[in-house]
């Protein structure tokens, strides 16, 4: 037997549940993963509350891991027993060993921990895709970051810097202010109140060519209002609730602006496209221009008292799930 965390029906927290699961057996193109940690990511909670739907219940939620195979099955060529491996994205984590299609797993170098690994995927691979082609950041970018003392925050206000962007990082407190500040944000503002004045000061008022909103629908308004005409605005989380429906003509009106919803899932659901994210990924990670705070750990078994803390807005950086 396997043991798992799953949810039997939506709610708070203390709807995860640690139980015996059945060990799966891996089939053809899938591998057998045994789990040494797993991420904690926001997604997560959507999942648990039923905001983004779940295909069955009950549900081993989680979509983010680092491990090693010891099993694969039939026509499994990229990976091998004893291979140690990370991946994000499909659904499952939340267990101590998991069966997952195999063209998923991307080799993980020597030099990166499990921990770190199963810190960085997705909140690594999300930071790559939306600084490097949702809007290709360069230098002399100015560009805001929603909580950006969070996992994906982190990593952006990093990369961002080292491509020659000036990082307007936002955050709900002056600790995280700090703690932005101190992995590449020149200017953090605490709160949305007042955000389009402090950028349009930040910015001589010029205000910004693309926002990166993870937050949603508290902040949706004031991020639109931070653009320059023919601004990009990326909305990619709903840490606070979707955003409701608008009228577009808005965006015509504030300056033809674009508006977009990515996911992870689609930037790298050709395979060639997730081995260049996660080999990007690698290099910046292995070079130290980026580093991977994992300011929180947890017991697997103890979900519920992690996902009541990111809730809470009680982490920093990355929270990592040990089985």
């Amino acid at each position: 037997m396997t043991k798992a965390t799953r949810i039997h029906t939506n709610g708070g927290p203390e709807v995860l549940v640690w139980e015996d699961v059945p060990t799966p057996d891996p089939g053809p193109g899938e591998a057998l993963v045994k789990h040494e940690a797993i991420g904690l990511n926001f997604i997560d909670v959507y999942f648990r509350t039923g905001l983004y739907k779940a295909p069955s219940l009950p549900l081993i939620i989680g979509q983010e891991g680092a491990g090693t195979v010891t099993a694969v099955g039939a026509d499994v060529r990229n990976v091998a027993p004893g291979d140690r491996v990370v991946y994000a994205g499909p659904l499952g984590a939340y267990a101590t060993e998991r069966v997952i299609a195999a063209d998923r797993l991307v080799k993980m170098p020597d030099t990166i921990s499990f921990r770190t690994g199963a810190a960085m995927m997705l909140q690594g691979m999300t930071a790559q895709y939306l600084v490097r082609r949702t809007y290709a950041v360069k230098a002399g970018d100015a560009i805001v970051v929603h909580a950006a003392a969070g996992g994906v925050g982190l990593i952006m206000c990093q990369w961002a810097k080292h491509l020659g962007a000036t990082v307007i990082g936002v955050v709900s407190s002056e600790e995280k202010a700090e703690l932005a500040r101190a992995h590449g944000a020149a200017h953090t503002v605490i709160g949305h109140g007042k955000l389009a004045a402090e950028v349009k000061r930040i910015t001589g008022g010029a205000m910004v060519p693309v926002v990166y909103d993870s937050v949603g629908k508290d902040t949706f308004s004031a991020s639109i209002d931070c653009l320059q005409p023919l601004g990009l605005m990326v909305s990619y989380g709903n840490a606070s609730g979707p955003v409701p429906p608008m009228d577009i003509g808005m965006l015509g009106a504030k300056g033809s602006l674009f508006l977009t919803r990515p996911t992870l899932a689609t930037y790298t659901a050709k395979r060639s496209d997730l081995e260049r994210v996660a080999a990007d990924l690698f290099e910046v990670v292995g070079s130290g221009v980026v580093k991977i705070q994992v300011n929180q750990t947890f017991s697997l078994k103890d979900a519920a008292l992690a996902h009541a803390a990111l809730e809470a807005r009680k982490t920093t950086g990355s929270t990592v799930l040990i089985p």
